[in-house]
């Protein structure tokens, strides 16, 4: 693994003296349920959802934040006292000291590793969460410089959903139950959380409890949410570090059983190995691969509080897995997880959990629909989307093709034809096909459904009602899929209700004059012209919906308005309705969201397009990657973001972490290693 570092000497102008990258630059460590761990380098916790330990836990619960914050004090000699992450000061600036003493940062088999330079002294700190486990071990060593110095760890709380505002009130006393050198912090109505430091048989803690007000969440702040809130310290742990031993707290809302079979060197040992193994799988050969490799794992999570789900799959001697579309907010989502399908599970090699993964939505098809989303929490899926079914069968070819298990069209075939009949004669949101062009259409007053689905209150920002381009080019291409996976009469009928749509497709969606497509044809306001980036999928997809003769015009039109070193913007620039820049709050964020709006996953379609069309210019559509796979260098370190503003300097927007930004990086990054290995 290449050592991810990022020192940088930048300004931030309004917050003195802090270095920007260091304010930016996040890390992520999870938990394979859907917890993690996450805050900023410096250790300032700038979103609502950073917290050290971010528990996954039963329904109705869902994440909570049930250790938020760690302050790190280091004595030298038992008289200089010096703070290792950054702190809040009176005057609501931060005491930036501590980045000063920050020398490294860098990623270690995907896991973060710190290390502070204070004068002769060399401190290094991990962060592990044990896999399918919601515990964290925050583990320090005395590299050099002395001896044995002393160490105080503060944490801070508020137990509180991961979504729930950063001012929630502190009602209910916390209590504190001690057992030896074992903690217990509970509230009531709350899962406790256990600590204690392994490592140093001499460690105690020291009662002093105090609340720590306004502490100032900067990221909330830019984005017009609650910013201020208050958290609670029960007191510190001293630890004695000696040169060359590990001592770790261990924070965690198991049973102490649990703890206890895991101690946090064997953990890590565990972890590592089981990383490695992901490594090795995929049959990675250079680093970026194995960086992202690594990446992909975050998002493939065991939803266990889905009950029934797994009783189900375990009478097939079957696990269930889903796909967290994206960290922190996210739940996992119908339509991301088909995209994110490929990279994610079949190449990394993943194919038994890619096979769970569809067996496991396939359950939940309802009236001809896969879920849009599962709310955080709950068992039961929203079904407002177009796409995400359609995007079902490509993923399932996809699936097929990569691991030539025929057994899945077969298993599913069933349900695959429930879904056509329901397509057929029309289904929920008013999405069926058009009995005169056979074009899919859809679109229900307030509702949201192609995967451009901003919404804010009842305005739904860009609402694509009618029949777009993207929907119909899926439509087309699982037409085409279900045409290769029956026989007989049902073959024949998939066949010519594919080439009647693909009739009407270039007959109603080209623009001669133009030479680009409709975005939507038959919508609110007529036939929109606007350019954006969904008709690629015409060309990019198994089953092209476009006539070959309009491949080169579109993909070069595409290029020339569109594409930016992160992927594609969502608008061209020339459109009245471009937003250059994501930001301000949620209203201002959810107009820009794919009015101009950068986003990378958008490569991969694009790619294949391109070499659709440009069969032999793959050395140059492997530069679409360079600033991306630069990127796991920025922001969200190890990952790639979601979005980015649609102008330079490109800053990356949204979540810091997205599973389709990954899968679709991953996906064409080895494509074109491949290419690059053949003779």
């Amino acid at each position: 693994m290449k050592q991810i570092i990022r020192q940088s000497q930048k300004n931030l102008v309004d917050i003195p003296q802090l270095p920007i990258d260091y304010l930016r630059n996040e890390w992520l460590v999870t938990n394979g349920l859907g917890g993690y761990s996450s805050s900023t380098i410096i250790g300032v916790m700038s979103r609502k959802y950073h917290g050290l330990l971010v528990s996954a836990l039963p329904p109705p619960s869902g994440r909570y934040i049930m250790l938020n914050h760690l302050s790190e004090e280091v004595l030298i000699d038992n008289e200089k006292s010096i703070f290792l992450n950054c702190e809040e000061e009176s005057d609501g600036n931060l005491n930036v000291e501590a980045a000063t003493y920050l020398k490294r940062f860098y990623l270690e088999n995907g896991l973060p590793v710190w290390q502070y330079q204070i004068g002769e002294l060399l401190i290094e700190k991990r962060v592990l969460m044990p896999y399918r486990q919601n515990t964290v071990y925050i583990t320090y060593e005395l590299l050099g410089g002395a001896d044995k110095i002393s160490l105080k760890l503060y944490p801070a709380f508020n137990f509180r959903h991961h979504e729930a505002p950063v001012n929630l009130p502190i009602n209910e006393p916390f209590m504190i139950t001690a057992i030896g050198n074992r903690y217990e912090i509970s509230k009531k109505d709350f899962v406790p959380i256990r600590l204690f430091i392994d490592g140093d048989e001499t460690a105690g803690f020291t009662m002093q409890g105090k609340y720590l007000h306004n502490v100032l969440f900067r990221t909330e702040l830019s984005r017009g949410y609650e910013c201020t809130g208050d958290l609670w310290n029960p007191g510190f742990f001293h630890i004695e570090l000696r040169k060359g031993r590990n001592v770790s707290l261990v924070a965690s809302t198991e049973r102490w059983r649990s703890i206890d079979a895991l101690p946090p060197t064997y953990a890590k040992k565990a972890e590592i190995l089981r990383r490695r193994q992901l490594i090795h799988l995929a049959n990675s050969q250079d680093e970026t691969t194995e960086e992202l490799v690594l990446a992909a794992d975050q998002f493939i999570i065991v939803p266990l509080h889905r009950i029934e789900d797994t009783v189900r799959a375990h009478a097939f001697g079957e696990e269930i897995r889903t796909i967290i579309a994206g960290y922190h907010w996210f739940t996992d989502w119908g339509r991301d997880t088909m995209i994110s399908l490929e990279g994610l599970t079949l190449c990394t090699n993943r194919h038994q959990e890619a096979r769970w993964i569809l067996k496991t939505f396939a359950h939940y098809v309802k009236d001809g629909l896969i879920p849009n989303m599962f709310p955080e929490g709950q068992n039961e899926g929203i079904y407002n989307t177009a796409d995400a079914t359609l995007w079902f069968f490509h993923a399932i070819d996809r699936y097929r093709t990569l691991t030539a298990d025929p057994l899945i069209a077969e298993e599913l075939l069933p349900i695959l034809e429930e879904i056509m009949r329901f397509h057929l004669k029309g289904t929920r949101f008013g999405i069926g096909m058009n009995p005169t062009d056979k074009l899919l259409q859809e679109g229900m007053e307030k509702y949201q459904l192609t995967w451009m689905d901003a919404k804010v209150g009842d305005w739904v920002v860009t609402p694509r009602r009618g029949k777009p381009v993207e929907i119909n080019a899926l439509w087309y291409n699982a037409l085409k899929l279900m045409e290769e996976w029956v026989e007989g009469e049902k073959k024949a009928f998939y066949g010519q209700l594919a080439q009647e749509v693909y009739i009407s497709f270039n007959q109603r969606f080209w623009i001669s004059e133009k030479g680009y497509l409709f975005d939507v044809i038959d919508g609110q306001n007529g036939n929109d012209a606007s350019f954006r980036p969904n008709q690629i999928f015409a060309i990019s997809l198994k089953h092209p919906v476009l006539d070959p003769v309009h491949w080169e015009p579109v993909i070069n039109s595409v290029k020339d308005k569109l594409l930016t070193p992160f992927g594609l913007r969502t608008l061209e620039i020339e459109d009245p309705d471009f937003k250059p820049v994501y930001e301000g709050d949620l209203r201002s964020r959810d107009a820009a969201y794919h009015q101009g709006t950068v986003w990378p996953w958008l490569i991969g379609p694009f790619f294949d397009a391109w070499l659709r069309v440009y069969p032999h210019e793959n050395e140059y559509a492997s530069s679409f990657l360079t600033a991306l796979v630069d990127h796991l260098s920025d922001a969200g370190i190890g990952t790639i973001s979601e979005i980015f503003d649609a102008t330079p300097p490109y800053n990356p927007q949204g979540c810091m972490a997205q599973a389709w930004s990954i899968a679709e990086t991953l996906r064409i990054w080895l494509k074109v290693q491949k290419t690059k290995e053949a003779p």
